[in-house]
């Protein structure tokens, strides 16, 4: 195929806690290919761009023909010859888009040489051996958990709550109460070490013990008091309401609690606990399906591997929010460059009668528009490309070494924005 820039068809998948029907942002972009049939009591989960086997992306035009066939007929032309050179025959990222009306599971992914171990030893469980860091941007407001709150926070809490530290058991919330109210008397290893400590405790309870504190916990905290939304009480409720006495209500006590805007984003490297909560993102990864989890979900536990890959880094979630930094000189592109080669996305905002021209990069490149009218062609955008119309919902792949041009429509939509959002990698 000689096409540099070509639309994709993706799958949508309908796990448990995506939105839906129409509310679902996934179900909107997947209703942009015409072979989608819209069920508005189905849950839309996620939208799914890319090679991964789980749920590999298709030629629109072809769809008997997938974007993984595709790539392994001519690698070094799609995805340049040293990203083929490192990752193979697939693509290095996965892209998704994901609609979150319930929690999603208290989780961690591991980090390359514990994801090799996992598969070897569980290839039914962990089924590749890649690690797993991820970015999610946010498209609505969206609220997650990430990250070890700062220590004195989680003591404040022990005391606050005596439901969480009787699950935490008195001897260890003593001593952590006294490292953090203490902190320059000891140094990051005994921190971390008891934060671990408290931690494992809280995971390891038992389910009979967990269901006698959250009733207590609920009593004090009666759910006509806790109405305002996002707040530490209010998700109380609404996480125990998803999932009835489940132990990872109580680590709201230990995570931090974020909450984006559109254009926030953050980042989640390896053994980095988090949950997402509810709102739309588009999230990239690294190309793996591997999840350790630990509470908060329906699926297998994993509790003693995850308590013992975490790297039990605390603090403010500052750090871990991205708001994106002008591309180069544009005034139209925001680029996300998280800490690692396997991705990078853009995100490209146009208005009335704008255009935006991209220098060919070294590696393949996956958008998706997620707002308006448009068009894209291929090299330096002269009348001699030809335009590709695009609209809200539509995918394409971007070959290795192609410059290209994005256009708002004249009639892009009553808000006059054309976006897109493009993962990419150049190592």
């Amino acid at each position: 195929m000689d096409q540099n820039i070509i639309r994709l068809s993706c799958k949508a998948n309908n796990y448990h806690w995506g939105k839906i029907g129409r509310d679902s942002k996934v179900a909107e972009y997947a209703s942009a290919d015409p072979r989608f049939i819209l069920d508005p009591h189905k849950n839309y989960s996620e939208l799914w761009m890319g090679t991964h086997s789980n749920g590999p992306s298709v030629l629109f035009d072809d769809p008997s023909m997938s974007l993984k066939t595709l790539i392994s007929q001519s690698p070094e032309d799609m995805l340049s010859q040293p990203v083929a050179g490192k990752y193979g025959k697939e693509l290095p990222f996965l892209f998704k888009v994901l609609s979150i009306n319930k929690a999603l599971s208290i989780q961690a992914h591991p980090h390359k040489s514990l994801a090799e171990k996992l598969h070897h030893l569980h290839p039914n469980i962990y089924k590749d051996p890649n690690h797993k860091p991820e970015m999610a941007i946010a498209l609505t407001p969206f609220e997650a958990m990430s990250g070890f709150r700062p220590l004195d926070e989680i003591a404040q809490h022990l005391i606050q709550y005596p439901e969480f530290a009787a699950l935490v058991g008195e001897s260890a919330t003593k001593e952590f109460i006294d490292i953090a109210e203490n902190g320059s008397m000891h140094d990051i290893a005994a921190k971390k070490a008891i934060l671990r400590k408290v931690f494992e405790r809280l995971m390891t309870r038992s389910p009979e013990e967990v269901v006698k504190q959250t009733d207590q916990l609920l009593a004090r905290f009666p759910r006509s008091k806790c109405t305002e939304k996002g707040s530490i009480h209010e998700l109380i409720h609404r996480l125990n309401d998803e999932y009835p006495y489940d132990l990872g209500v109580f680590c709201l006590f230990m995570l931090n609690l974020i909450h984006m805007q559109p254009g926030d984003a953050l980042y989640m490297g390896a053994d980095d606990p988090h949950a997402y909560i509810s709102g739309d993102c588009v999230e990239c990864m690294a190309t793996s399906d591997n999840v350790v989890r630990a509470g908060l979900t329906p699926k297998l536990r994993d509790v003693p591997v995850l308590v013992d890959m975490l790297t039990y880094d605390f603090g403010s979630p500052d750090a871990k929010i991205m708001k994106g930094a002008a591309y180069s000189t544009s005034e139209t592109t925001k680029i996300y460059d998280p800490p690692i080669e396997e991705f990078t996305v853009l995100n490209t905002k146009l208005g009335p009668q704008q255009c935006e021209h991209f220098d060919a990069r070294m590696g393949p490149t996956i958008l998706i528009v997620t707002n308006g009218k448009g068009s894209i062609s291929a090299g330096s955008g002269s009348p001699l490309d030809q335009d590709i119309p695009l609209e809200s919902g539509h995918v394409v792949f971007i070959k290795a070494n192609t410059s290209y041009k994005l256009c708002i429509a004249d009639d892009s939509s009553s808000d006059g924005v054309f976006e897109t959002y493009a993962a990419f990698c150049t190592l």
